[in-house]
């Protein structure tokens, strides 16, 4: 669980990561929290990056309707060799699934786990028009509670890795956070249609005419976003409840 303290202009990074190992190569998987001005919705971003693939940044942006830095919330990342699941609390918010035409960008090699806090005046905070104070530092993020579950091996060996880690990645696919069921989608639709204010999916001035095998853009939801990947009208959930702090409810 994490609680964070005042942040403007700055991101906390909840992180699983190899570039220590493979700086060029690397893989990662992110949360990060990006700082926020008083009695604003706070934004939580995700992101993916598979073998170094980091001008290719696959990130959603969403605002969400609690305060973290006035409650801990859970934030969890499944990670298998055919699927990235996204959790807050116990809402799936983004489901990345591996396929051949991703190659290598989906995240394959062994990460380990990091907290990071960055100066992100260019871009974190109303696109970069409040910087970060260093007044106010030290900034602080406090952990609890931080489970890791699945194989452990040697980032530089990987001896014999996929044969010793079946069981335990079988254990993982089989778990209950793994499986989506029909409850489960309905209630990561609704966070997404509620809260998702940024989707790479659309973001055509990035990256033009580029599709990505890991967006449905056959679905409803990319009518909702405009050529810079923005939402074109932000949720009104969020407004209307400011500094009402709760958590994602699957029931909804």
């Amino acid at each position: 669980m994490v609680s964070v303290g005042k942040l403007c202009g700055s991101r906390l990074i909840l992180q699983t990561s190899n570039g220590d190992i493979h700086p060029w190569t690397h893989d990662e998987l992110d949360f990060e929290f990006l700082g926020n001005v008083r009695e604003k919705d706070w934004r939580i971003q995700t992101n993916v990056f598979g073998n170094g693939s980091t001008t290719r940044g696959r990130e959603e942006r969403y605002l969400v309707p609690f305060d973290p830095t006035q409650e801990a919330h859970r934030y969890s990342i499944l990670w298998t060799p055919d699927t990235i699941i996204f959790y807050i609390d116990d809402i799936p918010i983004r489901e990345v699934v591996r396929t051949d035409d991703m190659g290598g960008e989906f995240p394959a090699k062994p990460m380990s786990v990091y907290a990071t806090i960055w100066d992100g005046s260019a871009w974190a905070t109303s696109y970069g028009r409040i910087k970060i104070d260093y007044k106010y530092e030290p900034y602080v993020a406090d952990f609890s509670h931080l489970a890791l579950l699945g194989c452990r091996v040697d980032p530089i060996q990987q001896v014999d890795s996929a044969d010793r880690c079946a069981e335990a990645v079988e254990e993982l696919m089989s778990a209950d956070y793994a499986i989506l069921t029909p409850m489960k989608r309905a209630a990561m639709r609704r966070f997404r249609e509620r809260y998702m204010i940024y989707s790479f999916c659309y973001d055509q001035h990035r990256y033009g005419n580029v599709t990505f095998p890991d967006c449905d853009y056959a679905s409803s939801e990319h009518t909702r976003f405009g050529e810079w990947g923005d939402n074109k009208i932000p949720p009104k959930e969020v407004r209307r409840s400011k500094r009402r702090s709760r958590k994602p409810s699957a029931a909804e």
